[in-house]
């Protein structure tokens, strides 16, 4: 348990690219969106960082984005993988519900500043990767 502020990150759309789409909870094909793991490293000296998905309450999902984290961090350290693991398991928490988070970012949200948007509009929402 930590005092720190809880952040909570989305992961596909925000820190795993998601180019390939769905195949499955504990398939993680694609490569990091750009400057993620390097947020995610300077994030956890200011909050305790939660990574939250659609995977996490999903068979191998949790397990599925651990192995990619520690790959994904040994490639951008070029280091062994092995030395990621624990890291990937420890510094970073990863709940199987949405946590109380001071914020959040996630890629299908939008944020709520007092008035409800047109509910028409919303069928026309686009994540940053899917618009023109």
């Amino acid at each position: 348990m930590t005092n720190k502020p809880i952040l909570c990150l989305d992961f596909d759309g925000v820190i795993h690219s998601y180019t390939s789409g769905w195949q499955g909870a504990d398939v993680v094909a694609d490569p990091p969106v750009p400057g993620a793991i390097e947020f995610i490293c300077d994030a956890i000296s200011l909050f305790d960082v939660h990574i939250f998905s659609s995977r996490s309450n999903q068979p191998g999902g949790i397990e599925g984005m651990q192995e990619w984290l520690a790959e994904a961090l040994a490639k951008y350290f070029d280091d062994a993988p092995a030395d990621f693991e624990n890291f990937a398991r420890e510094a970073i928490t990863w709940p199987t519900s949405k946590p109380p988070a001071m914020v959040t970012i996630d890629d299908r949200a939008i944020t709520f500043t007092g008035e409800f948007p047109d509910p028409q509009s919303l069928l026309d929402f686009k994540p940053w990767n899917k618009r023109g």
